[in-house]
């Protein structure tokens, strides 16, 4: 008899809990989106690859599709077809080099995609940019390499970059985990106008980024400690509306496998992290490697009128079709 009392005392409080969080989370009672996606484009316009089996260290080079265009990623060209094809921000990667500069370029070492060997800091800006980049591409197991000769001069710095498009906003990665490159990184940004800082968000390693972020405090930065932080405490806290400060002014990149269970996705989770100004991207798959919506069919997967941003490695092929209203996610 008493626990059919209690039953009848908890039932009303869980209905009306269920009923609270379902209110509170719902796109069906947000505010109307109605902008288009942002949209990344993952090292500008680049070559890609076949998924299938990738490693850590495989040279992706050596794998990439009988190529449709002629753009290198991380290179000027690439970056600025990316941009005319309308992509809103580009990601690029960073390494240090001898004389003290950040070159742009993605490998751990030089003798997948070029013509030489050892690491980017083995060398100054001066001899990277004698060396060619699209020498180790090829569609077909080294039987032709369509860029052979092509890529000399490419391999961009980073104040070259950002001089180049002093108006467009990137995605830097920091490749290393050394704190000690946060704080270089950190030192040449600084120099950097507010207007022009305000266009670049950083990510990488929790140490480097730890780092910058300390030198630099209003920079939007992402880590896996930040991100982490972040998704853990909204999980715990934002059924009520609640909006963790650690989610405030940061990047949070969300695998389209695990989207769905974030409270109020999508409508309500993106306008409460543009409230806070933090910029959600959403990446193909379950994040591991660099996935993006690169096809019509990838983008059937997302929400309707998804409006958050996207993560791609076609540029080219995704860009004009939405901007254009003719693939709507």
């Amino acid at each position: 008899m008493k626990n059919k009392k209690r039953w009848k005392k908890i039932i009303p409080f869980i209905l009306v809990l269920f009923i609270f969080i379902f209110l509170n989370n719902t796109s069906l009672l947000t505010k109307e989106r109605t902008g288009e996606p942002l949209l990344l484009a993952h090292r500008g316009l680049g070559q890609t690859f076949t998924m299938e089996g990738i490693e850590a260290d495989t040279c992706t080079a050596s794998r990439i599709y009988e190529p449709e265009h002629p753009y290198l990623e991380n290179t000027i060209p690439s970056m600025e077809a990316a941009f005319d094809a309308g992509a809103d921000l580009v990601e690029l990667d960073i390494k240090p080099t001898k004389d003290g500069q950040f070159a742009v370029f993605h490998d751990w070492t030089l003798g997948c995609r070029t013509n030489v060997q050892g690491m980017v800091m083995d060398y100054t800006m001066e001899e990277l940019k004698n060396i060619d980049i699209g020498y180790g591409y090829t569609a077909d197991k080294g039987a032709t390499y369509p860029f052979r000769g092509k890529g000399t001069g490419l391999m961009p710095s980073l104040s070259e970059v950002l001089s180049t498009f002093p108006d467009s906003s990137f995605l830097i990665h920091i490749k290393s985990s050394d704190a000690k490159e946060g704080a270089q990184l950190a030192e040449y940004l600084q120099n950097l106008p507010e207007e022009h800082l305000s266009k670049l968000t950083v990510y990488g390693d929790d140490a480097p980024i730890s780092t910058l972020k300390a030198q630099l405090p209003s920079l939007r930065v992402m880590s896996k400690a930040t991100l982490k932080s972040c998704l853990v405490s909204y999980t715990g806290a934002s059924w009520t509306g609640y909006i963790p400060s650690v989610c405030r002014n940061t990047q949070l990149h969300i695998p389209e496998k695990y989207a769905r269970y974030l409270w109020g996705w999508p409508d309500k989770f993106l306008n409460r992290m543009d409230s806070v100004n933090t910029r959600v991207i959403v990446v193909a798959g379950n994040g591991g490697w660099s996935e993006g919506f690169d096809s019509e069919q990838d983008l059937e997967r997302l929400p309707t009128d998804y409006s958050g941003g996207l993560w791609t490695n076609r540029i080219d092929l995704i860009a004009p079709a939405l901007k254009l209203g003719e693939l709507k996610p």
